[in-house]
C-alpha cells in the first residue's frame, strides 16, 4: 500500500510564530505574573492542553481583563479586534501580539481603506475568531460574506467603492466564485486576496492528493477551519475522507482495501501527531 504525505502538512510561519512567543514567555516567567492567551492560541486542543500544564491559561473575552490586570496576554495568531489592545492598555495587561503578520497586514487593509471611504467586503466565517478580529478594525461600513447567497443578495450604496479581502484559511476557488458574483453588480471594485500562500499551496497539495488516493486522512482540530476546509476538498475527490485529530481515531478504521493512503494535516497540527499517524498506517 502507498502511502502519500503532503509536504505542506503542519505548522505553517505564522502558527510556528505563536508558539514561539508562548515558549518564550514560559522560559521567561519568574512567578510574579501569570500567562493567558486571548482565546485558544491556535485552534488545536491537544496544544491548548500541553500549554495549561505548563501553567497558561486563557481568557475569553475582555470582560475578564479586571482579573487578569497587570498580568500577561498573548494576541492569539487569529488576531484580535483593535478595542481589545484599547482595553489591555487600560488594566495594565502586558500585550505580547502573536498575531500572524498575514492576518495583521489585513487588519491595516481593513483599517486604511475604511479611512479612505471604501466599502469593505470580508469573503469569510462570520463567527470565526480571525473574521471577529477584522471586522473590528474596520473604521467604515464593512460586511461578511460567507456564503454564495449571501454574495448574491449583497448591496450597497451604488457609489460607493468596494474592497474585496478574505479570511487567510478561505477556500480558493469559494472565494474566487464570490467574488465573480459581487463584481457582476456594477460597483467599482478592488480585490486584494489575501489567503495566505501557505493555505492555497496546502489546499492544492490535498487536492492532488486525494485525486489518485483511495483513502484520505485529514490531521486536525474539529475546530479549525483550515483544516475543515482541507476535508472538504479532499472528500470531494475521495469519499472515504477521514478528518480525525490523533491516531486514536483511526481504530477500527478500515485502511486496507485500497492500494493508496493520503495524508494532510492543518496549520494547527503538530508534527508528532502527524508522525504518529504516518507510523500507524505506514505499520498497517
Amino acid at each position: 500500500m502507498e502511502v502519500r504525505l503532503a509536504e505542506s502538512a503542519g505548522f505553517c510561519f505564522g502558527v510556528n510564530r505563536a508558539m514561539d512567543k508562548v515558549s518564550e514567555q514560559i522560559r521567561k516567567a519568574d512567578g510574579n505574573k501569570k500567562i493567558y492567551t486571548y482565546g485558544p492560541i491556535i485552534h488545536n486542543s491537544e496544544v491548548v492542553r500541553d500549554l495549561k500544564e505548563k501553567g497558561v491559561d486563557i481568557v475569553e473575552s475582555t470582560d475578564e481583563f479586571e482579573k487578569i490586570r497587570g498580568q500577561i496576554l498573548i494576541i492569539r495568531s487569529h488576531g484580535v479586534a483593535k478595542a481589545v489592545y484599547d482595553k489591555a492598555k487600560d488594566y495594565g495587561i502586558t500585550v505580547e501580539d502573536a498575531t500572524c503578520p498575514f492576518v495583521s497586514k489585513i487588519h491595516d487593509i481593513v483599517r486604511k481603506r475604511g479611512e479612505e471611504g471604501w466599502h469593505v467586503v470580508i469573503i469569510g466565517d462570520a463567527t470565526h475568531p480571525e473574521v471577529e478580529g477584522i471586522v473590528g478594525w474596520a473604521t467604515g461600513p464593512v460586511t461578511v460574506v460567507n456564503t454564495e447567497e449571501e454574495a448574491e443578495t449583497f448591496s450597497c450604496n451604488n457609489n460607493a467603492k468596494l474592497c474585496i479581502v478574505s479570511q487567510t484559511t478561505f477556500n480558493a476557488q469559494r472565494f474566487k466564485h464570490f467574488v465573480e458574483i459581487i463584481k457582476e453588480k456594477g460597483y467599482y471594485t478592488d480585490v486584494i486576496n489575501t489567503i495566505c500562500n501557505a493555505t492555497a499551496v496546502r489546499q492544492s497539495e490535498a487536492a492532488e492528493i486525494s485525486m489518485h488516493a483511495d483513502k484520505m486522512i485529514v490531521i486536525g482540530d474539529p475546530q479549525s477551519s483550515n483544516t475543515k476546509k482541507l476535508a472538504d476538498i479532499c472528500r470531494s475527490n475521495c469519499k472515504d475522507t477521514y478528518h480525525i485529530q490523533t491516531v486514536r481515531d483511526l481504530t477500527g478504521t478500515d485502511l486496507q482495501s485500497g492500494t493508496c493512503v493520503g495524508i494532510t494535516a492543518g496549520a494547527s497540527t503538530p508534527n508528532h501527531l502527524i508522525q504518529e499517524v504516518l507510523l500507524y498506517v505506514r505499520g498497517i
